[in-house]
């Protein structure tokens, strides 16, 4: 009981701690807010080390802490060569997009469409492509904390997403990036803490690193280089690469939050700095949130508490894990808990700082009762479109709510939303014979294969596909004294009810699986498209988008205008 008082103790205070970084940044900041200040960080205010892990934690956001170690302890270790994607997608954002946005000097990265085709209609489609996809992310990144705090304190998913949904509109309200990227910065080094808090402690419980290795690869948790080329498969190293290159691609280049972070710092050159050494450091926490997975499978190796029934989703088994194993240290589960809560809400704070600006620079201030407004309107316009935002991001959270982990949903909504975004700029830079015409019909039609392939996926019904695992050797001390024990009766009963197969080659007698998927027939050519993997989606939203928009383009014919305008990259 002193021990949960402890770690409540301790949530409420990092939470009023966050507050107090709040106040701190708008003291320390200007006196008075301008839209500049409130739309980027002043130059100069915002150490490198502050900046490149805000852009690491803008992209890997939550799920790194909860959804990964959850993706390798019950899919394996096959997400993690997303890193090739992501590691690729950084010189070519450097040398490519960056150019060309410091430049032109733009607010919204949006205005570069404008400027380059000359279309109020491209730059529309590109921002309402942007908008969508934050809103659909913010969604997942306001639930995951959601899951520890339901698993633990056993906060209702609604009381959770009201409750983070409404500090982060207070937050924008009265900040702006700056404390947004401080925020990032603070939420990250402590994440860093906590994993390597249960990294070390792990390795003692489960005798050592090399025992963590060797039975993960036992248990065929560790499958690299995978090169099948059957789009069916959930993910390979090449899905992986492809599709998380295009991703990347998008979000890096052509995604305002993170672009509002570049034209932050001094100068291009430090820019590039930043990107280049946002790669190993991307590395680091990547691989860190792997080797926690590593550890809790280890440890669960035996004995899975998904398959007792002590949890019922699987991102629940983080907070499971440190709430049986380090019930000795009073205040690490309030610690992580605040640390993922607050997370959370850095995150949704600087998005909705960006997504309130694309707002109003591209669709509200081209209202005619908004033109001319002065600098100070404008200002409390963005606010209030934020709140607005704010608002809609609580829905999609509840939505969210049902979805088969965090991951998955993560990955979905930004490869769906990445083709469309991602070719437009592509055909704006590569192909100056390219008008605005085409470009509009590439993004359109791009949008409608990937609607149709989402749906078509979806309706298919697909069982989430889970790796085996084991209780063949769970026994009533298997858990923390203070977690309630199954007996022995009720165990043999539970264990004889769910054993699926005999699989001698993993050194276990029982294993426990999720049900079986059967393969969709491949003589059915619409149900192979739909049971492409999400991974792909990017690349082939960005493929039809340049395909579409060359040929309308060559169809309707070179505008003179289109071309006088095309900007070329130094």
């Amino acid at each position: 009981m002193q021990s949960i008082i402890f770690d409540y103790a301790v949530f409420l205070l990092l939470i009023a701690l966050s507050f107090g970084v709040l106040i701190y940044s708008k003291l320390s900041g200007p006196k008075e807010q301008t839209k500049a200040d409130y739309v980027f960080a002043s130059k100069g205010s915002v150490s490198m080390g502050a900046m490149l892990l805000s852009i690491a934690r803008g992209f890997l956001g939550v799920k790194v802490f909860l959804g990964y170690p959850s993706e390798f302890y019950y899919r394996g270790s096959g997400m993690w060569e997303t890193l090739y994607g992501m590691s690729l997608a950084f010189p070519l954002v450097l040398y490519f997009f960056l150019p060309v946005y410091f430049n032109l000097g733009i607010t919204s990265v949006y205005q570069y469409l404008d400027m380059r085709f000359k279309s109020r209609l491209v730059r529309r489609l590109a921002s309402g492509t942007y908008f969508i996809r934050s809103i659909l992310n913010l969604g997942v990144t306001v639930f995951t904390p959601c899951v520890a705090l339901k698993t633990v304190m056993g906060l209702p998913y609604w009381f959770s997403i009201i409750l983070i949904t409404s500090i982060a509109i207070v937050f924008t309200l009265l900040g702006g990036l700056r404390s947004a990227i401080l925020a990032d910065a603070v939420q990250s080094l402590v994440m860093i803490g906590c994993s390597i808090v249960i990294i070390v402690h792990g390795f003692f419980i489960a005798k050592g690193p090399l025992n963590v290795f060797e039975v993960t690869k036992e248990r065929n948790r560790l499958d690299f280089f995978n090169f099948d080329l059957d789009p069916t498969i959930r993910v390979t190293t090449v899905s992986a690469t492809l599709g998380q290159l295009f991703m990347s691609l998008s979000m890096f280049g052509c995604q305002q939050n993170f672009v509002q972070r570049y034209f932050s710092m001094d100068s291009q050159k430090q820019v590039e700095k930043a990107l280049w050494l946002t790669i190993p450091l991307m590395i680091f926490l990547f691989s860190l949130s792997w080797i926690v997975g590593m550890v809790i499978f280890t440890v669960y190796a035996d004995c899975d508490p998904r398959a007792l029934g002590y949890i019922s989703e699987i991102d629940e088994i983080i907070p499971f894990y440190i709430e049986d194993k380090f019930y000795f240290l009073p205040g690490f589960m309030g610690l992580v808990l605040a640390s993922l809560f607050n997370s959370g809400l850095s995150i949704l704070v600087s998005n909705l700082n960006s997504i309130s600006t694309v707002a109003w620079e591209d669709f509200v201030s081209q209202i005619p009762v908004f033109k001319g407004a002065s600098e100070k309107n404008q200002l409390i316009c963005i606010k209030s479109l934020s709140v607005i935002t704010g608002f809609i991001v609580m829905g999609i959270a509840f939505i969210v709510a049902q979805s088969s982990g965090v991951i998955d949903a993560s990955q979905l909504m930004t490869s769906a939303t990445s083709g469309p975004l991602l070719g437009v700029f592509v055909l704006a830079m590569f192909f100056p014979s390219t008008n605005w015409k085409g470009a509009a019909a590439g993004m359109i039609s791009s949008h409608l294969m990937t609607l149709f392939i989402v749906i078509g996926s979806l309706s298919l019904a697909k069982e989430p596909e889970y790796l085996p695992v084991s209780t063949e050797g769970c026994t009533n001390t298997t858990f923390s004294p203070h977690i309630e024990p199954i007996f022995d009766v009720q165990y043999s009963q539970y264990k004889m009810s769910f054993i699926n197969k005999t699989h001698d080659d993993l050194g276990v007698s029982s294993v426990l699986s999720s049900p079986e998927v059967k393969s969709s027939s491949k003589d059915d050519i619409l149900t192979m498209l739909y049971s492409i993997t999400y991974m792909y989606y990017s690349l082939l939203g960005t493929f039809v988008t340049v395909f579409v928009g060359v040929i309308v383009s060559y169809m309707t014919g070179k505008n003179k205008a289109d071309t006088n305008n095309y900007i070329q990259i130094d």
